[in-house]
């Protein structure tokens, strides 16, 4: 049975000293998120992952979800129950808005936390996560009136929620959806079509399951600018908010996936569901984008969750395997084999995945603090500026979190040798599951696309032009360290690919579309060096005041170098990939594949 323990203290250094947490006290949320209250929920939620939800996660993955002949989904025994745990507690509540019946939190504390159950359960941390990205795109386009019938018992967590987009023809480009609305005497829609790859479409957790549904109504354009949302309750809901009669969309199958077999990922049938339209005719994918820019970052964090998890069983197995002699000679002399952790190529395979997660963990976290300030800064310029931030990294986070995630996944199971393979250390489901993150909400190539194609040029450049300043102001404000020279190094080299994309992408398209995933992940490297860069200026600064813990800080310097060494150099062979165009790759015909 694999572990896991939540990396709250980790957590917590990252709040309070890489992001300084406290220095927003006084902006709406944060005032009553007191390093007492976050270290309490940090705690409390590492307790409730690690003894609720993890020993779920094998048992589940094995069993899976059921489809029964009447339509209805069963989850795996113990999810239920574990479910009515997370909405006793409270989980459910944490960030979403007071007057809804939430604690009104930062984000960035509910980041954190999402983190700890993704890590010990990814496929149950589906459920109430897809009902939290329904929930914003109600608060964001809905009337006062939808929200006030919805967001309650959806906050509270008796009733879930989905997002309906895909459709057995289209994935990406949603202008082929052929789900129609057509509109009742009483004002409401009939919507009819067929969903597929919808996460938590059926289920037996909660009371009712709110699906936001995309379709076109009638004489509405056949493309993307035709399309408006619908919520489409499981269960029609009476004025008073008691559940009426069973609207008719139904679970037609159940996808039979690679991993996550714990989230029921559903065939969704609408046969003249009755649908409430939410916001504007016609503008239902811009509403549908709040919800799903929520979840790209939850996406991300998804990617470091299970690199963790899968990190912490590798770690542990490493110093406990003992398999030949340290090269310098024996290690341990006394016993007739040294642990696997004294071999240099294990070593690397541990430290790739280390590197990774503590500066994945702060740009996740530090992404999530945009989001808070986006909406809750002093000034608007304060609040433009997060949200330039925020919208330029999500790709970023999404898709390189989600590809080292994997990465450290499989390098994880490498560790673990033969065991690695097998079922019982949990390893291979780790693999498993983190694979979908690359895929679902939007694909890494396509997170590249919007990257290059839409997010550095948008307002003219001014998101890309003001991270770039914050990270040079970092730099300059280092000391001469390794790590320093080499994101120096890495930076011009992500400049001169956004020089060389600015005067080849417009006049070859081609160009971008090649380059696109090996920008992504060279600016990957530099947010992540960034991240590094700001968790060493914490950790120095803690030696010097003569912390309690100094072996902590040591690792994290220690680690920093690691990545200077062994990461930011990979910025140059993408900068190379970058400038050779597309000339070569689109040569060849499409009868030569």
């Amino acid at each position: 049975m694999p572990l896991y323990t939540a990396p709250v203290k980790d957590t917590q250094f990252i709040l309070s000293a890489v992001l300084n947490l406290n220095q927003y006290a006084s902006l709406p949320g944060f005032t009553d998120a007191t390093p007492d209250t976050i270290a309490a929920i940090l705690e409390a939620g590492g307790r409730f992952a690690a003894e609720v939800l993890a020993p779920l996660n094998l048992p589940g993955d094995i069993e899976g979800c059921t489809r029964h002949p009447d339509g209805r989904v069963t989850t795996p025994k113990g999810f239920p129950d574990a479910y009515n745990q997370f909405v006793s507690q409270g989980w459910g509540t944490l960030t979403a808005a007071p007057e809804y019946g939430g604690q009104g939190l930062p984000h960035v504390l509910g980041m954190a936390v999402t983190e700890y159950f993704s890590s010990a359960n990814m496929a149950f941390a589906m459920y109430p996560g897809l009902a939290e990205g329904a929930q914003s795109a109600i608060a964001a386009v809905g009337t006062p009136e939808q929200m006030a019938h919805w967001l309650p018992p959806m906050v509270a967590g008796r009733w879930t929620g989905t997002m309906n987009l895909t459709e057995p023809h289209c994935g990406t480009d949603l202008g082929l959806i052929r789900t129609r609305a057509a509109q009742n005497p009483d004002g409401t829609h009939a919507i009819t079509g067929t969903k597929i790859f919808i996460s938590a479409g059926e289920h037996d957790l909660a009371e009712n399951i709110v699906h936001l549904v995309l379709a076109k109504t009638e004489g509405a354009p056949d493309t993307v600018k035709g399309i408006s949302l619908f919520i489409v309750p499981k269960f029609l809901v009476n004025p008073d908010g008691s559940l009426g009669p069973r609207n008719h969309v139904s679970c037609g199958s159940l996808e039979h996936k690679m991993g996550i077999h714990a989230n029921s990922t559903c065939v969704m049938n609408y046969d003249a569901a009755t649908g409430y339209l939410l916001g504007e005719e016609m503008k239902g994918l811009k509403a549908m984008f709040t919800m799903m820019n929520a979840a790209r970052l939850g996406v991300g964090a998804q990617g470091l969750a299970i690199a963790e998890a899968a990190y912490q069983n590798a770690a542990a197995y490493a110093k406990d395997r003992r398999q030949g002699r340290a090269l310098t000679g024996p290690a341990d002399p006394d016993a007739s084999a040294d642990p696997i952790i004294v071999h240099p190529d294990v070593r690397h395979m541990l430290m790739r995945g280390k590197a990774f997660i503590e500066a994945a963990r702060a740009l996740i976290l530090w992404g999530a603090l945009q989001v808070d300030l986006a909406h809750k800064a002093a000034t608007p310029e304060e609040r433009e500026t997060a949200d330039d931030l925020i919208s330029l990294l999500t790709p970023v986070i999404k898709a390189y979190g989600t590809d080292k995630g994997l990465e450290t996944a499989i390098l994880s199971q490498q560790v673990l040798g033969g065991h690695g393979y097998i079922r019982e250390w949990g390893l291979e489901q780790f693999v498993r599951d983190a694979r979908i993150a690359q895929i679902y909400e939007g694909t890494n190539g396509i997170q590249a696309m919007d990257l290059v194609g839409r997010k550095l040029a948008q307002n003219g450049g001014r998101a890309l032009r003001t991270w770039l300043a914050q990270v040079h102001a970092t730099l300059a404000d280092a000391p001469e360290i390794p790590l320093k020279t080499s994101l120096t190094k890495s930076l011009a080299d992500l400049e001169a690919a956004t020089l060389w994309l600015m005067q080849n992408a417009l006049t070859n398209p081609n160009n971008a579309g090649s380059a696109a995933t090996s920008y992504l992940n060279l600016m990957g490297h530099v947010a992540l060096g960034h991240m590094w860069l700001l968790i060493t200026k914490a950790s120095t600064a803690a030696l010097a005041a003569g912390t309690d813990d100094p072996s902590f800080h040591e690792a994290k310097l220690t680690t920093a170098r690691y990545f200077a060494e062994q990461f930011l150099p990979e910025t140059r062979m993408l900068l190379v990939r970058i400038k050779a165009g597309s000339e070569t790759l689109m040569a060849i015909p499409v009868e030569a594949f």
